[in-house]
């Protein structure tokens, strides 16, 4: 009799360890679950739910910083771009022959400089339907103002202008694009930034309290200049998908250059 009560002693001490331990395990997962949260929470003041990281190639982004086409109102934004950019409606070859002779010039100085290589399609968006001097005064395939391209190394007057040259006024725009990303810490806002000034897109952030440019409100040029950019990169990339039939391919540069 008192084998069987030591028995029964013996397994309800077993019993009530195996249920400690249980519980212990429990809240080991909880509290991993709980600091996971924290971290997720925690990314940074421009990753958010909102917006989501590359998945794949053919994701519409710029400079691998995610297009967040979740959203009704930029995935709208983005067709818009992408409709005004087929070949149905520029019905012109002439971007693919101009990036079959910009780019294996751009491609490596961008290298050199450390800058995204979706920066190329900049000269594309400025000036490759139209070349020339703008009302404003930009001229070049950079479209630099005369004051900003002397600020960065260009020589423009007394019969001078080398906004017009392609290599000197690309190391130019990757020394404006280093700075401008240095201020914002988005390859997106410096673009932005790039397109419309840096004083006025802090101006922007600091009003709305916003620093997504997905997210902000701006002039009507700036504000689908990203989205125009995302567009010509996805024809220069996908020709055929956006009914260009006749275009140019072209072989990256692989040889690094010194241009300092």
């Amino acid at each position: 009799m008192i084998k069987k009560e030591m028995i029964k002693k013996h397994l309800l001490t077993c019993s009530v360890m195996l249920v400690l331990v249980l519980i212990s395990k429990l809240n080991i997962f909880s509290t991993t679950i709980t600091e996971k949260v924290v971290k997720t929470e925690n990314t940074g003041n421009r990753t958010s739910k909102f917006i989501f990281i590359k998945s794949t190639a053919n994701a519409y982004n710029f400079a691998n910083e995610a297009l967040p086409v979740n959203d009704a109102r930029v995935t709208r934004k983005l067709n818009v771009s992408l409709k005004q950019h087929t070949f149905k409606t520029v019905q012109s070859n002439v971007l693919h022959r101009k990036a079959e002779k910009w780019f294996p010039i751009i491609e490596p100085i961008l290298k050199v400089y450390g800058i995204p290589d979706d920066f190329k399609y900049i000269p594309l968006v400025e000036s490759g339907l139209h070349s020339g001097t703008s009302p404003k005064g930009a001229s070049g395939l950079w479209q630099f103002m005369p004051g900003t391209a002397r600020t960065y190394g260009l020589k423009v007057g007394h019969g001078v202008d080398e906004r017009n040259n392609l290599r000197k006024s690309t190391i130019a725009a990757c020394k404006y694009i280093k700075e401008l990303y240095g201020e914002f810490n988005s390859w997106t806002l410096a673009a932005a930034a790039y397109n419309n000034g840096s004083i006025k897109l802090e101006k922007a952030i600091t009003r709305q309290n916003e620093d997504n440019y997905f997210r902000m409100s701006l002039n009507r040029e700036t504000g689908s200049y990203i989205y125009k950019l995302i567009a010509m990169k996805a024809i220069i990339q996908q020709p055929q998908k956006y009914g260009y039939t006749s275009y140019y391919a072209f072989t990256p540069p692989t040889q690094l250059l010194n241009f300092n």
